[in-house]
Protein backbone atom coordinates (compact mmCIF):
# COMPACT_ATOMS: atom_id res chain seq x y z
CA UNK A 1 0.00 0.00 0.00
CA UNK A 2 1.16 3.21 -0.95
CA UNK A 3 2.06 5.28 2.44
CA UNK A 4 1.85 8.88 0.65
CA UNK A 5 -1.77 10.81 0.38
CA UNK A 6 -3.43 10.73 -3.01
CA UNK A 7 -2.52 13.17 -5.32
CA UNK A 8 -5.22 15.83 -5.83
CA UNK A 9 -5.62 16.06 -9.61
CA UNK A 10 -6.77 19.74 -10.73
CA UNK A 11 -4.58 21.47 -8.28
CA UNK A 12 -0.86 22.66 -9.34
CA UNK A 13 1.49 19.64 -9.50
CA UNK A 14 4.94 18.95 -9.95
CA UNK A 15 7.18 16.94 -11.88
CA UNK A 16 8.09 15.46 -8.44
CA UNK A 17 4.36 14.55 -7.74
CA UNK A 18 4.33 13.26 -11.23
CA UNK A 19 7.08 10.90 -11.08
CA UNK A 20 4.88 9.48 -7.61
CA UNK A 21 2.25 8.74 -9.55
CA UNK A 22 4.11 6.86 -12.31
CA UNK A 23 7.00 4.62 -10.52
CA UNK A 24 5.70 4.48 -7.10
CA UNK A 25 1.90 4.15 -7.41
CA UNK A 26 0.86 7.46 -5.62
CA UNK A 27 -2.80 7.29 -5.74
CA UNK A 28 -4.96 9.96 -7.31
CA UNK A 29 -7.84 11.63 -6.47
CA UNK A 30 -10.23 14.65 -8.07
CA UNK A 31 -10.16 17.69 -6.13
CA UNK A 32 -13.64 18.96 -5.38
CA UNK A 33 -13.29 22.49 -6.93
CA UNK A 34 -11.85 20.65 -9.85
CA UNK A 35 -15.25 18.39 -10.08
CA UNK A 36 -17.31 21.74 -9.64
CA UNK A 37 -15.14 23.38 -12.66
CA UNK A 38 -15.74 20.20 -14.87
CA UNK A 39 -19.86 20.14 -14.15
CA UNK A 40 -19.97 24.05 -15.38
CA UNK A 41 -17.59 23.53 -18.62
CA UNK A 42 -19.61 20.44 -19.42
CA UNK A 43 -22.79 22.31 -19.18
CA UNK A 44 -21.54 24.93 -21.83
CA UNK A 45 -21.09 21.83 -24.23
CA UNK A 46 -24.14 20.10 -23.39
CA UNK A 47 -25.92 23.36 -24.47
CA UNK A 48 -24.51 23.12 -28.15
CA UNK A 49 -25.53 19.63 -28.09
CA UNK A 50 -28.70 19.77 -27.07
CA UNK A 51 -29.79 22.37 -29.91
CA UNK A 52 -28.88 19.64 -32.17
CA UNK A 53 -29.17 20.58 -35.99
CA UNK A 54 -29.98 24.77 -34.93
CA UNK A 55 -26.86 25.28 -32.82
CA UNK A 56 -24.19 27.19 -34.53
CA UNK A 57 -21.04 25.11 -35.97
CA UNK A 58 -18.70 24.50 -33.13
CA UNK A 59 -15.57 23.17 -34.01
CA UNK A 60 -15.38 19.00 -32.31
CA UNK A 61 -18.56 19.21 -31.66
CA UNK A 62 -21.03 19.07 -34.30
CA UNK A 63 -18.09 19.22 -37.54
CA UNK A 64 -15.44 17.07 -38.79
CA UNK A 65 -11.75 17.31 -37.66
CA UNK A 66 -8.32 18.54 -39.29
CA UNK A 67 -8.94 19.16 -43.04
CA UNK A 68 -12.68 18.33 -42.18
CA UNK A 69 -13.37 21.28 -39.90
CA UNK A 70 -15.87 22.69 -42.14
CA UNK A 71 -17.79 19.64 -42.26
CA UNK A 72 -20.66 19.68 -40.52
CA UNK A 73 -21.77 16.55 -38.54
CA UNK A 74 -26.04 16.30 -37.94
CA UNK A 75 -27.24 15.88 -34.55
CA UNK A 76 -28.18 12.12 -34.65
CA UNK A 77 -24.07 11.65 -35.46
CA UNK A 78 -22.72 13.47 -32.62
CA UNK A 79 -22.07 10.11 -30.54
CA UNK A 80 -20.49 8.39 -33.53
CA UNK A 81 -18.28 10.94 -34.79
CA UNK A 82 -16.62 11.27 -31.32
CA UNK A 83 -16.03 7.35 -31.26
CA UNK A 84 -14.94 7.28 -35.04
CA UNK A 85 -11.96 9.82 -34.18
CA UNK A 86 -10.67 7.99 -31.47
CA UNK A 87 -10.90 4.82 -33.54
CA UNK A 88 -9.66 6.70 -37.03
CA UNK A 89 -6.93 8.17 -34.45
CA UNK A 90 -4.92 5.24 -33.18
CA UNK A 91 -2.53 4.79 -35.43
CA UNK A 92 0.66 4.42 -33.09
CA UNK A 93 3.29 1.87 -34.22
CA UNK A 94 6.47 0.88 -32.81
CA UNK A 95 7.92 -0.59 -29.20
CA UNK A 96 5.27 -0.42 -26.06
CA UNK A 97 5.68 2.35 -24.22
CA UNK A 98 6.70 1.80 -20.75
CA UNK A 99 4.19 1.85 -17.76
CA UNK A 100 5.64 4.76 -15.78
CA UNK A 101 5.22 6.71 -18.61
CA UNK A 102 1.81 5.58 -19.25
CA UNK A 103 0.62 6.58 -16.23
CA UNK A 104 2.34 9.71 -16.62
CA UNK A 105 0.01 10.47 -19.49
CA UNK A 106 -3.10 9.00 -17.67
CA UNK A 107 -2.90 11.33 -14.60
CA UNK A 108 -1.63 15.07 -17.19
CA UNK A 109 -4.85 14.18 -19.10
CA UNK A 110 -7.05 14.40 -16.10
CA UNK A 111 -5.28 16.86 -15.28
CA UNK A 112 -5.92 18.92 -17.90
CA UNK A 113 -9.54 18.01 -18.23
CA UNK A 114 -9.76 18.68 -14.43
CA UNK A 115 -8.68 22.22 -15.04
CA UNK A 116 -12.45 23.39 -15.85
CA UNK A 117 -11.62 24.12 -19.99
CA UNK A 118 -12.52 20.75 -21.43
CA UNK A 119 -16.17 20.40 -21.53
CA UNK A 120 -16.05 16.68 -20.90
CA UNK A 121 -17.96 14.85 -18.34
CA UNK A 122 -16.78 14.33 -14.76
CA UNK A 123 -17.50 10.76 -15.02
CA UNK A 124 -14.81 10.51 -17.84
CA UNK A 125 -12.34 12.07 -15.54
CA UNK A 126 -13.62 9.39 -12.61
CA UNK A 127 -12.71 6.47 -14.97
CA UNK A 128 -9.31 7.66 -16.06
CA UNK A 129 -8.52 7.92 -11.83
CA UNK A 130 -9.74 4.89 -11.62
CA UNK A 131 -7.99 3.19 -13.90
CA UNK A 132 -5.03 4.32 -12.41
CA UNK A 133 -5.28 3.41 -8.53
CA UNK A 134 -6.51 -0.50 -9.83
CA UNK A 135 -3.26 -0.67 -12.59
CA UNK A 136 -4.90 -0.82 -15.58
CA UNK A 137 -2.05 1.00 -18.01
CA UNK A 138 -3.34 1.34 -21.90
CA UNK A 139 -1.00 -0.31 -24.61
CA UNK A 140 0.04 3.14 -26.20
CA UNK A 141 2.67 2.46 -28.99
CA UNK A 142 5.77 4.75 -28.56
CA UNK A 143 5.79 6.02 -32.04
CA UNK A 144 3.34 7.86 -34.62
CA UNK A 145 2.65 11.56 -33.24
CA UNK A 146 4.28 14.59 -35.03
CA UNK A 147 3.39 16.81 -32.13
CA UNK A 148 0.73 18.96 -33.38
CA UNK A 149 -2.49 19.32 -32.80
CA UNK A 150 -0.70 17.61 -30.15
CA UNK A 151 -0.01 13.99 -29.49
CA UNK A 152 -2.76 12.51 -31.42
CA UNK A 153 -2.40 9.05 -31.99
CA UNK A 154 -0.90 7.61 -28.62
CA UNK A 155 -3.37 9.50 -26.43
CA UNK A 156 -6.45 7.88 -29.13
CA UNK A 157 -4.82 4.42 -27.96
CA UNK A 158 -5.24 5.86 -23.96
CA UNK A 159 -8.77 6.95 -24.73
CA UNK A 160 -9.58 3.87 -26.88
CA UNK A 161 -9.26 1.75 -23.22
CA UNK A 162 -12.04 4.42 -21.75
CA UNK A 163 -14.07 2.66 -24.32
CA UNK A 164 -13.44 -0.34 -23.56
CA UNK A 165 -11.67 -0.93 -27.08
CA UNK A 166 -7.50 -1.56 -27.67
CA UNK A 167 -5.58 -3.74 -25.26
CA UNK A 168 -4.64 -2.64 -21.61
CA UNK A 169 -2.52 -4.12 -18.92
CA UNK A 170 -4.21 -5.04 -15.64
CA UNK A 171 -1.33 -5.37 -12.67
CA UNK A 172 1.15 -6.17 -15.19
CA UNK A 173 -0.87 -9.02 -17.16
CA UNK A 174 -1.56 -7.98 -20.93
CA UNK A 175 -5.42 -8.10 -21.70
CA UNK A 176 -8.20 -6.51 -23.71
CA UNK A 177 -9.32 -3.56 -22.10
CA UNK A 178 -12.92 -4.55 -22.00
CA UNK A 179 -11.50 -7.27 -19.60
CA UNK A 180 -9.33 -5.11 -17.60
CA UNK A 181 -11.70 -3.05 -16.93
CA UNK A 182 -13.73 -6.17 -15.81
CA UNK A 183 -11.67 -7.09 -13.52
CA UNK A 184 -11.16 -4.03 -11.87
CA UNK A 185 -15.15 -4.12 -11.45
CA UNK A 186 -15.06 -0.56 -13.60
CA UNK A 187 -17.20 0.23 -16.42
CA UNK A 188 -16.58 1.89 -20.23
CA UNK A 189 -17.72 5.52 -21.47
CA UNK A 190 -19.55 5.80 -24.29
CA UNK A 191 -18.03 9.33 -25.30
CA UNK A 192 -20.38 12.55 -25.72
CA UNK A 193 -20.35 15.63 -27.63
CA UNK A 194 -16.13 16.95 -27.58
CA UNK A 195 -15.04 14.30 -25.43
CA UNK A 196 -13.10 12.01 -28.20
CA UNK A 197 -11.51 15.53 -29.55
CA UNK A 198 -10.56 16.09 -25.54
CA UNK A 199 -9.53 12.88 -24.87
CA UNK A 200 -6.55 13.26 -27.80
CA UNK A 201 -5.81 17.00 -28.44
CA UNK A 202 -2.54 17.99 -25.78
CA UNK A 203 0.91 17.36 -25.42
CA UNK A 204 0.87 14.76 -22.67
CA UNK A 205 2.63 11.97 -24.34
CA UNK A 206 5.75 14.29 -24.89
CA UNK A 207 5.27 15.80 -21.29
CA UNK A 208 5.32 12.52 -19.79
CA UNK A 209 7.91 11.38 -21.43
CA UNK A 210 9.86 14.79 -21.16
CA UNK A 211 9.18 14.89 -17.61
CA UNK A 212 10.56 11.59 -16.17
CA UNK A 213 13.25 11.93 -18.61
CA UNK A 214 14.46 15.14 -17.29
CA UNK A 215 14.26 13.88 -13.85
CA UNK A 216 16.24 11.27 -14.67
CA UNK A 217 18.59 13.52 -16.10
CA UNK A 218 18.76 16.13 -13.04
CA UNK A 219 19.38 13.15 -10.60
CA UNK A 220 22.35 11.98 -13.06
CA UNK A 221 23.74 15.39 -12.67
CA UNK A 222 24.61 15.04 -9.03
CA UNK A 223 25.83 11.26 -10.14
CA UNK A 224 28.28 12.43 -12.69
CA UNK A 225 29.81 15.19 -9.62
CA UNK A 226 30.12 11.83 -7.69
CA UNK A 227 32.16 10.00 -10.83
CA UNK A 228 33.87 12.83 -11.36
CA UNK A 229 35.12 13.15 -7.21
CA UNK A 230 35.83 9.68 -7.98
CA UNK A 231 38.26 9.66 -11.01
CA UNK A 232 39.75 12.95 -9.64
CA UNK A 233 41.18 11.08 -6.54
CA UNK A 234 42.07 7.76 -8.84
CA UNK A 235 44.20 10.44 -11.18
CA UNK A 236 45.83 12.40 -8.06
CA UNK A 237 43.83 15.88 -9.31
CA UNK A 238 43.39 18.72 -7.27
CA UNK A 239 40.35 20.17 -5.66
CA UNK A 240 41.62 24.01 -5.96
CA UNK A 241 39.57 24.51 -9.10
CA UNK A 242 36.56 24.37 -7.08
CA UNK A 243 37.30 26.77 -4.60
CA UNK A 244 34.06 29.00 -3.38
CA UNK A 245 35.85 32.22 -4.53
CA UNK A 246 36.16 30.96 -8.61
CA UNK A 247 32.62 30.15 -8.12
CA UNK A 248 31.47 33.58 -7.14
CA UNK A 249 33.06 35.75 -9.52
CA UNK A 250 31.28 33.85 -12.55
CA UNK A 251 27.84 33.21 -10.31
CA UNK A 252 26.18 30.80 -12.79
CA UNK A 253 23.88 28.37 -10.14
CA UNK A 254 24.63 25.07 -11.69
CA UNK A 255 28.29 25.71 -11.13
CA UNK A 256 27.92 26.50 -8.04
CA UNK A 257 26.24 23.83 -7.06
CA UNK A 258 28.47 21.22 -8.99
CA UNK A 259 31.40 23.03 -7.05
CA UNK A 260 30.16 22.73 -3.71
CA UNK A 261 29.11 19.57 -3.99
CA UNK A 262 33.02 18.28 -5.37
CA UNK A 263 33.81 20.30 -1.81
CA UNK A 264 31.82 17.87 0.23
CA UNK A 265 32.83 15.29 -1.05
CA UNK A 266 36.92 15.85 -1.20
CA UNK A 267 37.27 17.42 1.99
CA UNK A 268 40.25 15.40 4.01
CA UNK A 269 41.88 13.34 1.37
CA UNK A 270 45.11 11.28 1.79
CA UNK A 271 45.63 10.67 -1.54
CA UNK A 272 45.08 14.30 -2.08
CA UNK A 273 47.70 15.80 0.28
CA UNK A 274 49.77 12.94 -0.64
CA UNK A 275 50.58 15.06 -3.81
CA UNK A 276 50.77 18.92 -2.47
CA UNK A 277 53.77 19.77 -3.19
CA UNK A 278 53.64 17.87 -6.92
CA UNK A 279 55.18 20.02 -9.94
CA UNK A 280 51.99 19.17 -12.01
CA UNK A 281 50.00 22.67 -12.14
CA UNK A 282 47.13 22.02 -14.09
CA UNK A 283 44.65 19.30 -14.28
CA UNK A 284 43.43 17.93 -17.80
CA UNK A 285 39.72 20.43 -18.51
CA UNK A 286 37.52 17.02 -17.56
CA UNK A 287 38.20 17.48 -14.32
CA UNK A 288 39.59 21.09 -13.37
CA UNK A 289 36.28 22.12 -15.36
CA UNK A 290 33.76 19.96 -14.00
CA UNK A 291 32.02 22.52 -12.00
CA UNK A 292 31.28 24.83 -15.91
CA UNK A 293 30.45 21.45 -17.91
CA UNK A 294 27.81 20.00 -14.95
CA UNK A 295 26.77 22.93 -14.68
CA UNK A 296 26.46 24.01 -17.69
CA UNK A 297 23.72 20.52 -17.65
CA UNK A 298 21.98 21.54 -14.74
CA UNK A 299 21.18 25.06 -15.89
CA UNK A 300 20.07 23.90 -18.70
CA UNK A 301 17.66 21.19 -17.48
CA UNK A 302 16.59 23.36 -14.63
CA UNK A 303 14.92 25.63 -17.58
CA UNK A 304 13.73 22.11 -19.27
CA UNK A 305 12.32 21.09 -15.98
CA UNK A 306 10.41 24.76 -15.95
CA UNK A 307 9.14 24.78 -18.92
CA UNK A 308 7.59 20.77 -18.28
CA UNK A 309 6.51 22.16 -14.67
CA UNK A 310 4.01 24.84 -16.75
CA UNK A 311 2.96 22.82 -19.27
CA UNK A 312 1.79 19.94 -16.92
CA UNK A 313 -0.23 22.48 -15.11
CA UNK A 314 -1.84 23.89 -18.55
CA UNK A 315 -4.64 23.58 -20.82
CA UNK A 316 -3.84 22.20 -24.02
CA UNK A 317 -6.61 21.02 -25.96
CA UNK A 318 -8.67 22.93 -28.55
CA UNK A 319 -11.31 24.16 -28.57
CA UNK A 320 -11.33 25.97 -24.62
CA UNK A 321 -14.34 27.00 -23.27
CA UNK A 322 -14.47 30.07 -21.01
CA UNK A 323 -17.22 30.65 -18.76
CA UNK A 324 -18.58 34.38 -18.92
CA UNK A 325 -20.26 36.14 -16.10
CA UNK A 326 -23.38 36.03 -17.55
CA UNK A 327 -23.94 32.67 -17.26
CA UNK A 328 -22.86 31.95 -21.07
CA UNK A 329 -19.51 30.50 -22.62
CA UNK A 330 -16.82 31.52 -25.00
CA UNK A 331 -15.33 28.27 -27.42
CA UNK A 332 -12.27 29.49 -28.45
CA UNK A 333 -10.23 27.81 -31.17
CA UNK A 334 -6.82 28.31 -31.04
CA UNK A 335 -3.11 26.44 -30.86
CA UNK A 336 -2.35 25.11 -27.17
CA UNK A 337 -2.16 22.09 -28.47
CA UNK A 338 1.05 22.95 -30.22
CA UNK A 339 4.11 21.08 -28.80
CA UNK A 340 7.20 23.68 -29.69
CA UNK A 341 7.89 25.05 -26.13
CA UNK A 342 8.38 20.98 -25.03
CA UNK A 343 10.09 20.26 -28.65
CA UNK A 344 12.63 22.51 -28.20
CA UNK A 345 13.20 22.30 -24.20
CA UNK A 346 13.87 18.60 -24.52
CA UNK A 347 15.83 18.69 -27.12
CA UNK A 348 18.40 21.25 -25.28
CA UNK A 349 17.95 18.45 -22.11
CA UNK A 350 19.67 16.06 -24.35
CA UNK A 351 22.52 18.12 -25.39
CA UNK A 352 22.57 18.94 -21.97
CA UNK A 353 22.59 15.40 -20.18
CA UNK A 354 24.95 13.95 -23.09
CA UNK A 355 27.77 16.19 -22.25
CA UNK A 356 27.86 14.42 -18.64
CA UNK A 357 28.54 11.20 -20.87
CA UNK A 358 30.84 13.41 -23.17
CA UNK A 359 33.01 14.95 -20.20
CA UNK A 360 32.64 11.46 -18.72
CA UNK A 361 34.20 9.26 -20.98
CA UNK A 362 37.34 12.11 -21.08
CA UNK A 363 38.00 11.28 -17.70
CA UNK A 364 38.17 7.32 -18.56
CA UNK A 365 40.43 8.20 -20.66
CA UNK A 366 42.48 10.20 -18.58
CA UNK A 367 42.19 7.04 -15.72
CA UNK A 368 43.22 3.98 -18.76
CA UNK A 369 45.53 6.00 -20.89
CA UNK A 370 49.17 5.96 -19.39
CA UNK A 371 50.92 9.22 -21.24
CA UNK A 372 47.60 10.65 -19.02
CA UNK A 373 47.26 8.94 -15.36
CA UNK A 374 49.69 9.74 -12.36
CA UNK A 375 51.11 6.32 -11.96
CA UNK A 376 48.25 3.79 -13.02
CA UNK A 377 48.65 0.70 -15.02
CA UNK A 378 48.22 1.00 -18.53
CA UNK A 379 44.33 0.55 -18.98
CA UNK A 380 44.15 -0.10 -15.21
CA UNK A 381 45.17 -3.64 -15.72
CA UNK A 382 46.52 -5.92 -13.09
CA UNK A 383 49.53 -7.15 -14.99
CA UNK A 384 49.19 -5.42 -18.57
CA UNK A 385 50.09 -7.00 -21.73
CA UNK A 386 48.91 -10.25 -20.47
CA UNK A 387 45.39 -8.75 -19.22
CA UNK A 388 43.60 -5.50 -21.04
CA UNK A 389 41.79 -4.39 -18.17
CA UNK A 390 39.49 -1.33 -18.74
CA UNK A 391 40.90 -0.91 -22.23
CA UNK A 392 37.36 -1.82 -24.06
CA UNK A 393 35.29 -0.21 -21.31
CA UNK A 394 36.47 3.09 -22.16
CA UNK A 395 35.36 2.24 -26.30
CA UNK A 396 32.23 1.39 -25.49
CA UNK A 397 31.69 4.41 -23.25
CA UNK A 398 32.69 5.61 -26.69
CA UNK A 399 30.04 4.41 -28.35
CA UNK A 400 27.43 5.52 -26.05
CA UNK A 401 28.82 9.16 -26.38
CA UNK A 402 28.77 9.08 -30.00
CA UNK A 403 25.52 7.44 -30.39
CA UNK A 404 24.51 10.29 -28.17
CA UNK A 405 25.76 12.78 -31.03
CA UNK A 406 23.40 11.42 -33.19
CA UNK A 407 20.24 11.53 -31.33
CA UNK A 408 21.37 15.34 -30.18
CA UNK A 409 20.32 16.38 -33.66
CA UNK A 410 17.13 18.58 -32.41
CA UNK A 411 13.73 17.01 -33.90
CA UNK A 412 12.27 20.42 -33.16
CA UNK A 413 14.19 21.76 -36.55
CA UNK A 414 12.05 19.53 -38.38
CA UNK A 415 8.09 19.53 -39.69
CA UNK A 416 5.95 17.56 -42.19
CA UNK A 417 3.12 19.50 -43.03
CA UNK A 418 -0.32 16.83 -42.11
CA UNK A 419 -4.01 16.88 -42.29
CA UNK A 420 -4.11 17.92 -46.11
CA UNK A 421 -1.44 20.83 -45.23
CA UNK A 422 -4.64 22.29 -42.32
CA UNK A 423 -1.54 21.12 -39.51
CA UNK A 424 1.16 22.92 -41.86
CA UNK A 425 4.10 23.40 -39.33
CA UNK A 426 4.91 20.72 -36.80
CA UNK A 427 6.24 19.96 -33.41
CA UNK A 428 8.04 16.58 -33.59
CA UNK A 429 7.75 16.87 -29.65
CA UNK A 430 7.14 13.32 -29.38
CA UNK A 431 10.45 12.68 -31.39
CA UNK A 432 12.80 15.04 -29.14
CA UNK A 433 11.07 13.25 -25.92
CA UNK A 434 11.75 9.70 -27.01
CA UNK A 435 15.46 10.67 -28.43
CA UNK A 436 16.24 12.16 -24.77
CA UNK A 437 15.11 9.34 -22.65
CA UNK A 438 17.98 7.06 -25.11
CA UNK A 439 20.12 9.82 -24.44
CA UNK A 440 19.41 9.22 -20.74
CA UNK A 441 20.07 5.75 -20.98
CA UNK A 442 23.49 5.60 -22.71
CA UNK A 443 24.47 9.08 -19.91
CA UNK A 444 23.52 6.38 -17.30
CA UNK A 445 25.90 3.54 -18.10
CA UNK A 446 27.95 5.62 -18.99
CA UNK A 447 28.37 7.23 -15.62
CA UNK A 448 28.33 3.73 -14.64
CA UNK A 449 31.72 2.79 -16.88
CA UNK A 450 33.53 5.58 -14.86
CA UNK A 451 32.89 5.08 -11.65
CA UNK A 452 33.68 1.71 -12.43
CA UNK A 453 36.99 2.54 -13.63
CA UNK A 454 37.68 5.30 -11.00
CA UNK A 455 37.27 2.41 -8.27
CA UNK A 456 39.83 0.58 -10.27
CA UNK A 457 42.01 3.60 -9.78
CA UNK A 458 41.29 4.11 -6.29
CA UNK A 459 42.41 0.69 -5.69
CA UNK A 460 45.81 1.38 -7.23
CA UNK A 461 46.30 4.21 -4.87
CA UNK A 462 46.64 2.18 -1.72
CA UNK A 463 47.38 1.99 0.74
CA UNK A 464 46.02 5.74 0.33
CA UNK A 465 42.91 6.54 1.44
CA UNK A 466 40.52 9.02 -0.44
CA UNK A 467 38.19 11.20 1.02
CA UNK A 468 35.56 10.03 3.53
CA UNK A 469 32.13 10.40 0.77
CA UNK A 470 34.32 8.92 -1.97
CA UNK A 471 36.10 5.97 0.26
CA UNK A 472 31.51 5.58 0.88
CA UNK A 473 31.63 5.79 -3.24
CA UNK A 474 34.07 2.91 -3.37
CA UNK A 475 32.44 0.72 -0.85
CA UNK A 476 28.99 0.85 -2.76
CA UNK A 477 31.43 -0.34 -5.89
CA UNK A 478 32.82 -2.84 -4.19
CA UNK A 479 29.70 -4.19 -2.89
CA UNK A 480 28.54 -5.33 -6.20
CA UNK A 481 31.76 -5.88 -8.44
CA UNK A 482 35.02 -7.11 -6.55
CA UNK A 483 38.61 -5.34 -7.91
CA UNK A 484 39.76 -6.73 -11.28
CA UNK A 485 42.77 -9.15 -10.25
CA UNK A 486 42.54 -10.47 -13.26
CA UNK A 487 40.83 -10.00 -16.75
CA UNK A 488 36.79 -11.46 -16.46
CA UNK A 489 33.52 -9.93 -18.32
CA UNK A 490 32.80 -6.41 -17.18
CA UNK A 491 29.96 -5.85 -18.97
CA UNK A 492 27.86 -7.66 -15.48
CA UNK A 493 29.79 -5.26 -13.43
CA UNK A 494 28.97 -2.30 -15.89
CA UNK A 495 25.24 -3.37 -15.07
CA UNK A 496 25.69 -4.01 -11.46
CA UNK A 497 27.32 -0.28 -10.93
CA UNK A 498 24.35 0.82 -13.24
CA UNK A 499 22.13 -0.64 -11.08
CA UNK A 500 23.12 1.22 -7.63
CA UNK A 501 23.20 4.35 -9.32
CA UNK A 502 19.85 3.98 -10.48
CA UNK A 503 18.55 2.53 -7.70
CA UNK A 504 19.97 5.72 -5.62
CA UNK A 505 22.68 3.54 -2.88
CA UNK A 506 25.56 5.20 -4.33
CA UNK A 507 24.17 8.55 -3.90
CA UNK A 508 22.80 7.31 -0.38
CA UNK A 509 26.57 5.88 0.55
CA UNK A 510 27.58 9.18 -0.36
CA UNK A 511 25.53 11.03 1.50
CA UNK A 512 26.20 9.54 4.74
CA UNK A 513 29.05 11.51 4.88
CA UNK A 514 28.37 14.75 3.15
CA UNK A 515 24.62 15.33 3.58
CA UNK A 516 22.43 16.06 1.05
CA UNK A 517 23.84 16.41 -2.62
CA UNK A 518 23.12 19.32 -4.44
Amino acid sequence: MHTLSPLLVGRPISLADLEDVSRRGRPVALCPEARARIIASRRAVDAIAEAGDAAPAVYGINTGFGALAETRIAERDVIALQKNLVRSHATGVGPDLGEPEIRAMMVLRAQVVALGYSGVRAEVVDLLLAMLNAGIAPRIPSQGSVGASGDLAPLAHLALALMGEGESSFRGERMTSAEALARAHLRPVILAAKEGLALINGTQYMAAVGALAVRDALALCTIADVAGAMSLEANKGSKRPFDERLMAVRPHPGQAACAANLRAMLDDSEIMQSHADCPRVQDAYSLRCMPQVHGASRDALGWAADVLTREINSVTDNPTIFLRDDGGADLLSGGNFHGQPLALALDLAAMAAAELANISERRVEQLVNPALSSGLTPFLAPQSGLHSGFMIAQVASASLVSENKVLCHPASVDSIPSSAGREDHVSMGSVSARKLAQVIENVRTSLAIEILTAAQGIDQRRPLRSSAAVERAHAAVRAVSPTLDEDRPLYRDIAAVRDIVLSSVLRRAVEEVTGSLR
